[in-house]
Parts: structure tokens; sequence; C-alpha cells
């Protein structure tokens, strides 16, 4: 029985979706799960469902679509399918439209079984024969059977290509070839290793699985596959990796533990590469054994060298590490800000000068209660710089790495260098330890390398290097962009605030907005306790900016429908939470679609809320949150006041720009669109 079993019913299948635009038919498919009581509100269902278009394309390629969400307006996990007429934009890496739609609805809290849905139903659809029965079904229960595993596809097929045959005679069920608990290689045969992963960890990750055991397979061989997914990770053994004969990495981002699988023949990928080639890494495995010796295993094993995915640029490599350590740093930043903000809410901001609470704490007095969340934020943000240091290092050159990159950023905090030391440190450690890694020593210190050697040495070296060459010159640049910020007044301060709003406004998530971003979050670490630092004032205007784009995008849909296509006023609802929350990739969709005028709309919007709340002095400690943060904002009435003038002005750009469309008058398009719902309705 599949993971999906229970899933669908017939009744939440639609053989024939006839709408050719994809919101409409997303809500075709909603509406079934509405009538069978899976879903209690239809627009708020849709909304999340489009936060989720949002984030990132659901076209799998080949024709497959797959829009999920988690809503708390669903009651029990479920799936609805729809066989779409006329195909689909999902916005598929291979261009085709979608024709197979599988809707995932899970209930908000049901974070594990909606991963286990998509990483099941992903599997499967890896199958031809899955997705080819699905296609050839000819009613509504042959798919629900499919679907929850109640019907081998081979035995639908048969049913749908030849229902004529006679009744008795037995189905020639063809089972699905598997190289993971029942290998199909004789003993003897290639044996491989896999690692698979994606940014999402979610269907990609489990697609290259099934696509590589499939090959394998095909090939003769067996392999493994560990799946780094959201829906948990089964760890390959020990003695599997042992007696492995290559390894195949098929990922996007880093793999975890990559030590264990040292001094093994590497195909080294991306994710897609496994999707959309499979045979091919197969095949490239068994040309480096064959290279290295066939069934050659090194006795002892050494730390494998990170290497990045082929094509990768170099800046795109160094932007991916300096992310990886901002990510790892943005928790301790957010909960260290937030405690010390709710530490000066209640107790003032003399608080930091209170005495410590060890032995000393009243259970019944706000002044000690606020001086232990002062004192635990404090706390919490003397790990940033080590943290950013050590897991920048980590995406360099894995777990190796850790103990040079956190102790070079200690030292960094040591010798005043802040954030600019820690990334300075980290990048040090990372490539040293990559280096180190790849060095030939003798079979009796390989054991002792990743433990003892390549700690130790590293460790001196990063230490020296920060203590006696770079540490100085660093801790005086930063000292000026200290008193930099804090001195940042008037003129000065709203065109930074400028420069920040285009920042973030330009790519929406892209290198320029996290540049803008990692300036202002790094920049926390300089502002201690006071409370007015101008480093609070950046990430004010950071995050103001960052708000602009989707709220002003959503509001647009408001006042002018006519200058919106039916899916992207749909985008529009779930372009208010996502701007309310800070989340600037909200507006991607809409300046994907017309981004001559949205992009210049959302930057002068962003630099208009931006100048404000520099301008206003607005401070904030926490580096995300968006509205739901408002209480420990300085000054938030002024602060709403700027993201209000900035969504406005957005909204009044991009109406203005698109109302100027030769040919295409609004009064018509507000025509085409009312006759085009007249007709659906």
């Amino acid at each position: 029985m599949s993971d999906t079993s229970g899933l669908i019913t017939p009744a939440l299948v639609d053989l024939h979706l006839a709408p050719a635009d994809k919101g409409e038919a997303l809500r075709t498919l909603a509406q079934r799960l509405v009538a069978e009581g899976r879903v209690t509100d239809l627009d708020g269902f849709l909304a999340d469902v489009a936060a989720r278009e949002a984030q990132a394309p659901t076209g799998m390629g080949d024709g497959i679509g797959i829009p999920h969400c988690r809503s708390p307006h669903v009651t029990q996990p479920s799936l609805a399918f729809g066989r779409s007429t006329r195909g689909l934009d999902f916005d598929a890496p291979d261009g085709r439209p979608a024709d197979l739609v599988f809707m995932i609805a899970a209930p908000a809290g049901a974070d594990d079984a909606h991963l286990q849905i998509l990483a099941a139903l992903a599997r499967r659809l890896m199958d031809p024969a899955f997705t080819g029965a699905l296609r050839d079904a000819e009613s509504p229960g042959t798919v629900a059977a499919l679907i929850n595993g109640e019907e081998a596809p081979a035995v639908a097929r048969e049913k749908a290509v030849a229902p004529e045959k006679a009744v008795g005679a037995e189905p020639t069920a063809v089972s699905e070839p598997t190289a993971v608990s029942e290998p199909a290689a004789a003993d003897g045969g290639l044996r491989l290793v896999a690692v698979t992963s994606c940014p999402t960890g979610i269907a990609h990750t489990y697609m290259a699985a099934k696509a590589l055991e499939l090959a394998a397979a095909r090939a003769g061989a067996r392999i493994q596959v560990e799946t780094q997914g959201s829906a948990g990770t089964t760890v390959l053994a020990p003695e599997v990796i042992a007696e492995a004969d290559a390894v195949i990495f098929a990922h996007d981002v880093e793999v975890r533990d990559r030590a264990r699988f040292a001094g093994k023949p590497t195909v080294d990928v991306g994710v897609k590469a496994a999707v959309n080639r499979p045979d091919d890494l197969i095949a490239q495995a068994a040309g480096l054994v064959a290279e290295a010796g066939s069934g050659a295993r090194p006795a002892t094993a050494r730390v494998a060298a990170p290497t990045a995915p082929a094509g990768e640029h170099w800046a795109q490599r160094l932007r991916k590490y300096l992310m990886t350590g901002v990510s790892y740093m943005i928790p301790f930043v957010a909960a260290g800000g937030l405690l010390i903000a709710l530490a000066f809410a209640i107790g003032g901001y003399q608080i930091a000068s209170a005495p410590s609470v060890l032995g000393d704490f009243d259970w019944t007095s706000s002044h000690s209660w606020a001086a232990m969340l002062f004192q635990t934020g404090k706390t919490s943000f003397g790990f940033l710089v080590p943290v950013l240091s050590g897991y920048i290092a980590w995406a360099i050159a894995d777990r190796a790495a850790l103990a040079a990159g956190i102790a070079g950023g200690a030292v960094s905090v040591a010798v005043g260098a802040g954030f600019l030391g820690g990334i300075v440190s980290g990048l040090a450690a990372g490539f040293l330890v990559l280096w180190m890694i790849r060095w030939n020593v003798p079979r009796a210190i390989k054991g002792i390398m990743p433990v003892v050697v390549i700690p130790l040495l590293s460790v001196a070296v990063v230490g020296f290097l920060m203590f006696v060459v770079v540490g100085s010159p660093i801790a005086s640049a930063m000292r000026g962009l200290t008193d930099w910020l804090n001195g940042l007044s008037g003129s000065n301060a709203i065109l930074l605030g400028l420069l920040l709003g285009a920042m973030m406004a330009f790519d929406m998530g892209g290198p320029l907005n996290k540049v803008a971003y990692t300036f202002a979050a790094g920049a926390l670490t300089t502002a201690g306790t006071t409370p007015d630092a101008g480093s609070l004032k950046v990430m004010a205007a950071v995050m103001a900016a960052g708000m602009t784009p989707p709220l002003g995008m959503a509001l647009a849909t408001v006042v002018r429908r006519g200058l919106f296509t039916p899916d992207e006023r749909e985008n529009g609802k779930a372009a208010w939470v996502l701007g309310a929350s800070f989340i600037t990739e909200g507006a991607i969709p809409f300046a994907a679609a017309d981004p001559l005028r949205v992009i210049p709309a959302n930057i002068v919007g962003s630099m208009t809320a931006g100048g404000l709340v520099m301008a206003f002095g607005s401070t904030l400690r926490a580096p995300h949150g968006g509205i739901w943060v408002l209480p420990l904002i300085g000054s938030p009435f002024l602060y709403l006041l700027a993201v209000v003038a900035g969504t406005v002005v957005t909204t009044a750009v991009v109406v203005l720009l698109k109302g100027m469309r030769k040919g295409v008058a609004p009064a018509v398009v507000d025509s085409l669109v009312a006759e085009k719902e007249l007709v659906g309705a």
C-alpha cells in the first residue's frame, strides 16, 4: 500500500479539467475539496496555494504540476487530481504545459503528513507506467485507486487499452524495478550509493532518488539513495558506504556529512541532472570505477573534498557560502534582538546596567525578568559572529572546517573585528581546510586527519591570521563602519535608505536584495545595547523596503483589477500576507509577467519607504518579522506610515505604467476580463 492511501476519492478527480488559465483550474479543483468537506474556506485556501506558487514553480516537467500548500482551512490531508484538456503553464523546467495536475492540501499543523505525501507522490511520478496509467484512465475511480495504491499501474493501463479482454484472463502486471531493498544486480555487480537534495527538500529530492533507482536497475547495478529532504532522512549505513564502488551526489545544497564518502569515485551534479538524465550518471559512475580498477576500495577513508556542481560560477559559489553563514546566524540575531527589545520594553534602557541575575533572581520582580531577558539576549548575540564564520567555513569544506571557522569567529569578536572579521575568518578557514583535505598523507595518518590534524593546524593558522595579520585592520574598519552608521543623520541617512530600498526591490530575493539584507543583518552585530544605534535604523529601513513590493502589487490588483489577469489577482491575495510578513518574493510573479513596468514601480516604492524610515529614525532589532514585530519597532507609527507611503507609491506607479500600454485600453481589458468570468460562470 502506498503512503498516499486514503488521500483521494473519485469525487476529487476531474478527468476533463477545462480551464486554460492556471488560476481558474486551481479554483475548480479546490471547489471539489470544499464540496467533500476537506476545505472550509475556498478563497482562504486558494490564497495559501498562491502563496506557495509565489515561492517557487511547482511544474515538475513531463506534463506534471504539483500545486500544494499547508493551510488552516484544510481539515485532513487530501489530494485533488485534474487531467487538463488544454495543458496548464506551471513554469516547468522543460517548458511543457501540465496535463496532469495534483493539488495536495494538508492541514497547517500536519507538516510531516504534508511532506510525506509529497515525497511518496514525487517518487511515483518518476514511474512512466504510473503517469501513463493516469493519462489512460477512463474513470475517476480508476485514478483514485491508482493514486491510493489500490491498483497496479500496469493493470490499469491494460484495462484502458484492452477493455474487451476476456473475463478471467490473468493480467500481466509489470512490476517496477527496484535497486534498493531488493537489488536486481547479482553479487559482484556495480554497487553505488547516492545522496539527493534540493533547496526545498521536497519534490526534486525524491524524484531524483527514484530516477537513480530505476536507472540503476536498468543497468543491472545496486544503489541505495539517501534523500536529504524535508520528509526525513534515512542515513546510509556505514557498511553500505564502505562496500560501495562509487558515489553520486545530485544536490543543489551542500551534502550533509560528506566526509562519510571519503575516497570514493564521485559523480557530483545538480539535482535536476539526476531527474533528467539518470542513466548518464550511472554510466559515469561505472566509468569512474573502471578507471580506478573494478572493485577497488580504499582500506582507510580520508576526508572527502567537496566540489561545486559543474558549471557553477565562482561568484555564485561565494554567494552561496556567505548566505549559508547568514542563514545559520539569523536565528541568533532574531532571538537575541527580540529578547533585548523585550527587556527594554519591560525594564527601560537602564536595564543594560543591571547586575547579573545569576543567584539573585526575584520571581515577582519585573526588573529581574527584564534583566534576565536582556542578559540572555546579549549572550545570544555573542554567538553571532562565531556562527557566521563557522558555517561559511562549513559550506566550503564541510564539517572538517567547523572548528577553525567558529574559533576564527570567536577571535574576530575578541579583537573587535565584528562580522566583517567573521566573514574573513570563515572564508579563510573554509579554503584552508579544503586545501588540507586534498593532501596526500601516509596511510598511518589518514585516520586521524579529520579529528586531530586538520582541526589542530587549521585553528592555529586561522587564529594567527586573525590575531596577528588581519584582525587589527578589520577592527579599524568595523569601528569606522559603526561610527558612520551611528553618525548618520539628515540627507546622508535618507540617501542610504534610498539606496538600500532600491537594492531590496530590484531583484526581490536575488543577489542585490541579499547584499542589502546581509549588510543590515550583519550591521546589527554593531548595535550592542545602544537603543538608537544607526544599524538599528538600517535594519528598519531594509525591512520596510522589502515589505513594500508585494503590498504595492496586492493593492494594485484591488484598485485596478482590469490591469491584471485572474491569475495575478489570485497572487495579489497572497501578496498581502507575504508583504506584511517581509517576504519580498511575493512580488516575483508580477515582475515575471511584466518586468519593465513592475520592477521600476517596486524600486520607486521601496526607495520611498526606505528613505522615510531613515528620515523618521525608526529602529528595529529583529532581522525579520514584518508587522508581527511591530510592538518592538522604535517609532512604530512613523514606521507604518513609511510602509503605507511606499505601498501607495508602488501602486500608483505600476497602475500608471500599465495603463500607458499602447493598444490596450484599461476599459477594454476590464470588459474582456468580465466577459471571460461571465463565460466561466
